[in-house]
């Protein structure tokens, strides 16, 4: 159980801070929840139950765990997708794993695909684009947050780990 005050990480909501445990008058009196205020969006409240499996939630990533995302950047297998079909499942549970290698894993996905999409004259897909930036901003954000630094310099140093692969 996370404790009040403590920074989790939930896959739809970003980085939060655990505001309360509570119990919801329209629920089971016995059920509780936490009461999540997102960082970016601090006059947002989630409530996710405390005993719901379906609902990842997380501590934050240290420090030390952060640098270690960081380093195995290039060792991070792309996902295995076989079909246009499955794609955009693939993408969900990437997202909803709130699996920090399983985002890298996605945006390399998405970063070759449209490379080669570009190449061909082609645009970005919506859905590549949508999962992309929720990708993107759930990795960058908690990277940021554990190591105190701003986002976009976290944008950047992925970018540059990204591209030191392709090479």
């Amino acid at each position: 159980m996370f404790e009040i005050g403590e920074f989790v990480v939930s896959a739809n909501n970003g980085i939060c801070r655990v505001e309360d445990v509570v119990n919801l008058d329209m629920t089971s009196p016995h059920k509780k929840y936490y009461l999540l205020i997102p960082v970016e969006e601090k006059t947002a409240k989630v409530y996710i139950p405390v005993d719901n499996e379906n609902h990842k939630i997380r501590e934050v990533m240290d420090k030390d765990q952060a640098w270690k995302v960081i380093e195995k950047i290039p060792d991070v297998e792309k996902l295995e997708i076989t079909s246009d079909k499955q794609r955009e499942q693939k993408y969900k549970e990437a997202i909803q794993s709130c699996n920090p290698e399983k985002l890298i894993a996605m945006i390399k996905n998405v970063s070759e695909r449209n490379k080669k999409r570009s190449a061909q004259g082609k645009k970005i897909t919506a859905i590549d684009e949508r999962y992309f930036k929720k990708a993107e901003n759930n990795l960058y954000t908690e990277l940021a947050f554990a190591l105190g630094r701003d986002k976009q310099e976290m944008q950047t140093v992925i970018a540059d780990h990204l591209e030191s692969i392709a090479q």
